[in-house]
């Protein structure tokens, strides 16, 4: 569960070459690299459900699990360089010489499927293959890989119904200015009567903020930085969680 910086940036040219010089020869199969991430209060998807989960494959295919990370509050499309744990599971699959990076299901590395893509070759040029609990698509074939592209397009989809649903039954709350949760959306307060809502200046101004750092090239995690040498924090008094920013740049405009 530890980061580590010595991963080249994802995504350019550079950075694949320098993957590429640096791959090695195929990890063990019988060695894993286990990576959880967190984004949501389902009880099935929880870091124990899922611990639990990779512990029962691991013993019922006789692999050892080397090492695990974890990625709280990520979002299913956040970029690889943005999320530790698998930045540091990645490079534990050369530290360990491990030849799976085993996951609960396929949507728990991306709901993405240019980032799971991007995922799956990454840790082949780790020398290792990425695998799931439920067997999803496992396997090197020209079948396996049709199957794996589905089941991510599937997941891509589910996730673009379930945002637009999402967006449309807020819409319509916020239309009639009604609380939409237990806590306001960040920038906006309940107003006296405990119902409607009304702007939060302060807040408002540190979107502004964050969507100004973010629109200068700044990663999320740069914007989270900078935010917080500002005095500009959550609301808990510390800085922004990867997924907070994420929303409050989404649901703003960014």
């Amino acid at each position: 569960m530890h980061t580590r910086t010595d991963l080249p940036t994802f995504g350019t040219q550079r950075a694949t070459k320098d993957r590429m010089a640096k791959r090695r020869a195929n990890g063990s199969p019988s060695k894993a690299v286990a990576y959880i991430r967190v984004s949501t209060a389902r009880q099935d998807l929880s870091l124990d459900a899922q611990r639990d989960a990779i512990e029962r494959w691991a013993t019922s295919t006789h692999v050892e699990v080397v090492a695990w990370h974890v990625d709280h509050g990520v979002r299913s499309t956040t970029p690889i360089e943005e999320r530790p744990a698998l930045c540091a599971a990645l490079a534990d699959l050369r530290a360990h010489e491990a030849g799976v990076l085993v996951v609960l299901r396929r949507d728990r590395i991306a709901r993405d499927v240019v980032i799971a893509a991007t995922i799956d070759k990454c840790a082949v040029e780790y020398g290792a293959v990425v695998r799931s609990t439920t067997g999803e698509g496992d396997g090197g074939g020209p079948t396996d890989v049709l199957v794996r592209t589905m089941i991510d397009a599937i997941a891509q989809y589910e996730r673009a119904l379930i945002c637009a649903r999402t967006r449309v039954a807020l819409e319509v709350k916020r239309v009639r200015g009604e609380r939409i949760s237990g806590q306001p959306p960040y920038g906006w307060r309940v107003g006296a009567d405990g119902v409607r809502l009304e702007v939060d200046e302060y807040e408002q101004a540190t979107i502004a903020r964050a969507r100004e750092i973010r629109a200068s090239g700044a990663t999320l995690t740069r914007t989270i930085e900078r935010l917080a040498r500002e005095g500009r924090t959550a609301r808990s008094g510390r800085p922004f969680a990867l997924s907070a920013v994420h929303k409050i740049l989404s649901t703003s405009g960014a």
